[in-house]
């Protein structure tokens, strides 16, 4: 296969050599008519014999003298050629050696950005690709070494539980075979969860969905995880009275729900509150999540949606530290989304979850049942 450069180069010299070969023989055709006609002119001052010997002479070198031109130019031509198709392959030869490095994972690099705004732009986007590629490594890296980590404890109970029953150092009891049960329990949820957010960064997620109202779900979610509030202390208060519809898995939206209210009982002590508030406006259905615990920073605001991260140690601060991201992610998969803010620590948090409104899911049922 021919390379970029032998093909402009040789595009470049075609170019000039036609050029060169239509200024010979125009120009000698051109020479040849013109000196012609003068001498035809000046016969009768300088003579016949002389003017046809001028003519000759004429005749004779202009091929020779033209000839020369040809080769000159074409020389010129040809160097110049050379250093234009140099300076335009340069700047893709650069790009194409930093596409290799980063084919071969070295993604922290710099591309080298040509002066030509076609060439600039493309290394520019080649640099960002390699920025994502690099944020993409880490993050997996980094999730092969937290799930690693979240794998190890219930591993070890169980293994540390089934070595002393089988050494006899620990009676067989129903609270021992509990605690084993109980961690492969933590285990199996974790693959759950780490299966949906997968799969929900895939844009992979199964959604069943069908019109629902969005208070219905939040009371049924907050009464779920009541006696949870009720055992830490914390006071619950669910403001869903009035029917918001939305066109959701229900599953699904109550799995975000009950993420929200288990990372705000986390985070609040005994004696705060937790609020939850349905309401829409402006086409989006909202759920606001208000606690009164122990509210984030601004960097926790940035990172509280990644991949097992937990922030400030709260009530069952075991959690896996993935609720909040597969919250997100299903929220997004139902065209809607989850954010997060805080005055400041110390003063509680509030997540939000929004979603497209729909149609009212009692709409076209008999009235005789809605009655």
């Amino acid at each position: 296969m021919r390379s970029l450069r032998s093909r402009l180069l040789a595009s470049h010299l075609a170019v000039a050599l036609t050029g060169t070969l239509v200024a010979v023989v125009i120009g000698g055709a051109l020479t040849s008519t013109l000196v012609g006609r003068q001498l035809g002119m000046m016969r009768g001052a300088m003579g016949g014999g002389q003017a046809q010997a001028a003519q000759d002479a004429v005749r004779s070198v202009l091929p020779v003298a033209l000839a020369w031109g040809a080769v000159a130019a074409a020389a010129v031509a040809a160097a110049l050629a050379l250093l234009l198709s140099r300076r335009i392959v340069a700047p893709l030869t650069a790009i194409q050696e930093a596409s290799h490095r980063i084919a071969r994972g070295d993604y922290r690099q710099e591309v080298p950005r040509p002066h030509d705004a076609e060439l600039a732009a493309v290394a520019a986007d080649l640099e960002e690709l390699a920025e994502r590629l690099a944020r993409s490594e880490e993050t997996r890296a980094r999730l092969i070494d937290e799930v690693a980590h979240e794998m190890r404890t219930p591993l070890t109970t169980i293994r540390g539980t089934m070595e002393a029953l089988a050494d006899q150092v620990i009676e067989p009891s129903p609270e021992a075979y509990e605690r084993v049960a109980a961690e492969a329990s933590r285990l199996e949820r974790l693959a759950q969860d780490l299966s949906t957010l997968s799969r929900a960064d895939e844009h992979a997620v199964e959604l069943r969905t069908a019109p629902e109202d969005l208070a219905a779900i939040a009371r049924d979610a907050a009464t779920h995880l009541e006696p949870q509030f009720d055992h830490a202390g914390v006071r619950l208060e669910v403001d869903a009275g009035s029917p918001v519809p939305v066109v959701v898995d229900r599953d699904r939206i109550t799995q975000i729900l009950l993420n929200l209210l288990g990372n705000a009982l986390t985070h609040t002590p005994a004696g705060g509150s937790v609020t939850v508030a349905v309401g829409a406006a402006r086409g989006m259905a909202t759920v606001r999540v208000v606690d009164t615990g122990a509210g984030l920073t601004a960097d926790e605001l940035d990172r509280v949606f990644d991949r097992f991260y937990r922030g400030a140690a709260g009530r069952g601060a075991a959690g896996r530290g993935i609720g909040l991201t597969i919250a997100r992610s299903l929220a997004r998969a139902h065209g809607g989304d989850v954010t997060a803010s805080s005055p400041g620590p110390g003063a509680g948090a509030a997540f939000v979850l929004s979603l497209p409104t729909g149609p009212d899911p009692l709409r076209g049922q008999d009235p005789a049942r809605e009655a």
